[in-house]
């Protein structure tokens, strides 16, 4: 059975990143979320197991301690991690997984998994990123002041990324990162060599 792909995406904090992989994932085969854990507190709306594990600093370091991560980081002075087991088990069941990770720990992901696709989302200015921000309510104005800056050095890495993909228009955005799982499903790879084997097999 061939292995599933891995599809990390990543962007600045209000870039929409949560809003395309929930549309993804309601529209999309054999593509699971891998649900990360955090030490930050829950937003309102968000749910225990779908958005993240919310759990405290004490589980999170003893997690880390273990081993039990894929990738970790320390953003914003939370922190956050990509639990391994679940994602692993997806992919060698033939199941792709897309992860939804800040740019620290997609660097970690990439030296750990260079086969992944690295996906950068980006908003289509400055001024709609503040204000998608602003909008959530969530954020005090020395928060919103620390994330914008923050946009900028995180924009600064997107040559290591695969792809870029603006969103304006979430539609558009949606249906750019399907034809992206889509097109590296027909990338030239070993299954294909395999299948090329059985070729010969049947003259």
């Amino acid at each position: 059975m061939a292995k599933g792909r891995l599809f990390i995406i990543s962007g600045p904090s209000g870039a929409g990143k949560g809003t395309i992989c929930t549309r993804l994932l309601e529209e999309t085969e054999k593509l699971f979320f891998s649900v990360s854990m955090t030490t930050r507190k829950p937003r309102e709306g968000e749910i225990e197991g779908r958005d993240y594990y919310f759990v405290s600093e004490e589980k999170f370091l003893e997690m880390k301690a273990g081993d039990g991560f894929l990738e970790s980081a320390y953003v914003y002075q939370d922190h956050y991690g990509t639990p391994k087991q679940m994602v692993m088990e997806k992919l060698d069941s033939g199941n792709d997984v897309v992860l939804d990770i800040d740019i620290q720990g997609a660097m970690s992901i990439k030296k750990a998994c260079p086969d992944g696709v690295f996906i950068f989302i980006l908003p289509p200015s400055m001024a709609e990123l503040r204000e998608r921000i602003t909008g959530r309510g969530t954020e005090e104005n020395e928060s919103i002041e620390v994330r914008m800056a923050g946009a900028m050095k995180e924009i600064a890495y997107i040559h290591k990324y695969d792809y870029c993909v603006v969103n304006g228009e979430l539609e558009e955005a949606v249906c750019r990162v399907k034809a992206i799982i889509t097109a590296e499903h027909s990338r030239v790879s070993e299954d294909i060599y395999e299948l090329i084997e059985k070729y010969k097999e049947e003259i």
